[in-house]
C-alpha cells in the first residue's frame, strides 16, 4: 500500500508540474503575441520608410535605369568618382566637417568649462549662447548677408579702417563665413550637453584631487575629461551629422550653385535629382552613408578604448 501510494503521489506531482509548464509556455506564447502587436506598427514602419526605400537605393546604384534597367555592377560608383562635381563636392564637405567639427567640440567644451566656473553673470552668458538655437534658419541667414553682404556690415567696417570690400560669399573666405554660422548656430546645444556632463562627475574625487595639490588642467585632463568620454563622442557624432546639413543655410545664403568652395554633397545631390540622374543620385548616398557608418565605427573603437583605458 505505502508503494501504491507514494506512486499516486509522484503522479499527481508530475501532472501538476506538467500542467504547470503548460501554463507558462501559454503564458509567454501570450506575452509574445502581446509585445509582438505592439511592436508591429513600429516594424512595418521602419520597414516602409526606410528599410525598403535604402534597398531601392541599393538597386538603382547597381542598374543602368530605374524601371527595367539591367545589373551594371560598379559602373555607376566608377562614373561617380570620375565626375568633378562629386570629387568638388566631397573635397568641399570633408574640408568643412574637418574644419567646423573639431571646433564644434573644442569651443563648446571651453564655454562649458568656464560657465560650470563660479563666475559672475553665468545665467546670461548661458542664456546669450542658447539664443541661437531658437533662431530660425531663415533669420540666421538674412543675419550673416546683412554682415557678408558685398555691401553689408562687414565691408563697412572694414572701409572705415581704410581696407577695401570683397563679396564674402564669393571668394576665398566664403568657406570661413559659413564656418563661423555654423559654430553660432550649434554651440550653445553642445555646450549644455557638456556642463550636463560636468555636473555628473564625483565631487568628492575632485576634492581628493584639490588636496593632493593636483592643478586644473591635470584635474580636467585626469578626471574630468575621463568621466565625459561619452558625452565627447556624442557631441562629435552630433555635430558632424550638424555639418551635413549645413546645405540649408548655404542654399540661402548662394542658391543651388554656389561659389566653388561651397559647393556641398547635398548640392550636388540636389542637383542631380532635378536632373532625375537616380543612378548617380544613389550611388552617392551609398558612398555617402559608408563613409558616415566608418567614420561612427571610429569613434565608437576609439571611445571603448578611453573607457577600457580609465577602467584600468
Amino acid at each position: 500500500m505505502k508503494f501504491f501510494k507514494r506512486d499516486t503521489r509522484d503522479c499527481r506531482t508530475r501532472k501538476k508540474k506538467q500542467k504547470r509548464i503548460k501554463v507558462r509556455k501559454k503564458s509567454r506564447v501570450k506575452e509574445h503575441l502581446v509585445s509582438g502587436m505592439y511592436l508591429a506598427p513600429s516594424f512595418f514602419g521602419v520597414m516602409v520608410f526606410m528599410i525598403v526605400p535604402f534597398a531601392v537605393v541599393i538597386y538603382y546604384s547597381l542598374v543602368d535605369k530605374p524601371i527595367d534597367g539591367s545589373f551594371t555592377g560598379l559602373e555607376n560608383f566608377k562614373m561617380l568618382f570620375s565626375n568633378a562635381a562629386f570629387l568638388q563636392a566631397a573635397k568641399n564637405s570633408l574640408l568643412f566637417s574637418v574644419i567646423a567639427v573639431p571646433l564644434a567640440v573644442v569651443l563648446s567644451m571651453l564655454l562649458a568649462v568656464l560657465l560650470d566656473a563660479n563666475i559672475p553673470w553665468k545665467s546670461q552668458f548661458r542664456t546669450f549662447f542658447l539664443c541661437p538655437m531658437m533662431v530660425p534658419v531663415a533669420s540666421v541667414v538674412l543675419i550673416w548677408q546683412v554682415i557678408f553682404n558685398s555691401h553689408g556690415a562687414m565691408n563697412g567696417l572694414l572701409e572705415v579702417f581704410g581696407f577695401t570690400g570683397i563679396d564674402w560669399l564669393k571668394s576665398d573666405y566664403s568657406m570661413v563665413v559659413v564656418i563661423s554660422m555654423f559654430l553660432w548656430k550649434n554651440l550653445g546645444y553642445n555646450m549644455i550637453l557638456f556642463m550636463s556632463a560636468l555636473g555628473s562627475v564625483p565631487k568628492d574625487i575632485i576634492e581628493v584631487a584639490q588636496l593632493e595639490a593636483a592643478g586644473k588642467l591635470t584635474i580636467f585632463f585626469r578626471i574630468k575629461l575621463r568621466y565625459i568620454n561619452s558625452t565627447v563622442l556624442f557631441v562629435v557624432i552630433l555635430s558632424l551629422m550638424n555639418s551635413f546639413k549645413v546645405f540649408r543655410e548655404v542654399y540661402l545664403l548662394s542658391g543651388a550653385y554656389p561659389y566653388e568652395s561651397l559647393y556641398m554633397l547635398q548640392h550636388f545631390m540636389n542637383n542631380t535629382f532635378e536632373s532625375m540622374d537616380y543612378q548617380k543620385l544613389s550611388a552617392a548616398a551609398i558612398v555617402m552613408c559608408i563613409f558616415m557608418i566608418v567614420i561612427i565605427g571610429i569613434l565608437f573603437f576609439i571611445e571603448s578604448k578611453a573607457g577600457e583605458d580609465f577602467e584600468s
